[in-house]
């Protein structure tokens, strides 16, 4: 494509799924590549509109494919460290657990955890130092949270076997996604750095609840919307996600990283 459009050529492509129920108006079952090229050749001269017009922005949406490929990547390892945390925190102190777990996605928990560990380590700093650690990063709540905290610890006594691992295991597991949450802060930056030159960008993320990644995502499912002759169409026709064939707006074909 690059070497189409540096000729001057113009460059459009036939969707996959559009392919194959094109390709039933043709007799024969074989899939060669001179079939297809004559299918594809067919739907271009008897059917332009099945086509999609590749970009202008292609080259900012071939940066985003990767940037939001390698941060879904750091939104599943992120999800599995909070997966991973909450169910070592709900073995050996599930009060704990309750009041950590909904705020590990913040800073000021995760902080709590990294400087003062576990259950024990936690009792044993006590409510000046963690309302110190909290207030560095939740100025707003970090009171709040350190009497919560207090309170969760005070609510048992016995000590659960593999406490004392938790301990040593907590504050890693913290610090690990602590680090994938600036990378994904810090890909963010990339991402909006790149829809920049999109000049759909701007108009994507004025819209109430679209951010940065959202925007992205968008832009690279749906692309400047030229394919769609009304709003409608946009709802209805089919689209390739990943590795099986849905529907733009189908919630279960569709995944977010926001």
């Amino acid at each position: 494509m690059t070497v189409a459009r540096a000729a001057g050529v113009q460059v459009s492509y036939l969707p996959g799924l559009a392919m194959r129920r094109i390709a039933d108006l043709f007799p024969g079952n074989a899939k060669t590549d001179a079939r297809d090229a004559y299918i594809i050749a067919e739907a271009a001269r008897t059917m332009p509109h099945t086509l999609r017009r590749v970009d202008v922005g292609d080259d900012a949406l071939a940066e985003l494919n990767v940037l939001i490929g390698y941060d879904d990547d750091l939104a599943e390892e992120s999800t599995r460290l909070i997966n991973r945390i909450r169910g070592l925190l709900t073995h050996i102190h599930p009060a704990l657990e309750r009041v950590l777990g909904p705020k590990l996605d913040g800073r000021a928990a995760l902080e709590l955890l990294i400087r003062h560990g576990g259950p024990a380590g936690l009792r044993k700093a006590g409510k000046r130092r963690l309302t110190t650690t909290a207030l560095a990063h939740a100025p707003r709540n970090g009171t709040a949270l350190v009497e919560d905290l207090l309170a969760a610890l005070d609510e048992q006594s016995v000590v659960v076997p593999g406490t004392a691992a938790a301990e040593a295991v907590l504050p890693r597991l913290a610090q690990s996604l602590r680090d994938v949450q600036t990378r994904r802060a810090e890909l963010a930056k990339d991402v909006e750095r790149i829809l920049d030159d999109h000049p759909l960008a701007e108009v994507l993320i004025s819209m109430p609840g679209i951010g940065i990644r959202t925007a992205a995502r968008i832009l690279l499912e749906v692309g400047d919307g030229a394919a769609f002759p009304t709003p409608g169409h946009l709802g209805v026709l089919p689209t390739e996600v990943g590795d099986r064939d849905t529907t733009v707006g189908d919630p279960q074909g569709v995944k977010t990283s926001e």
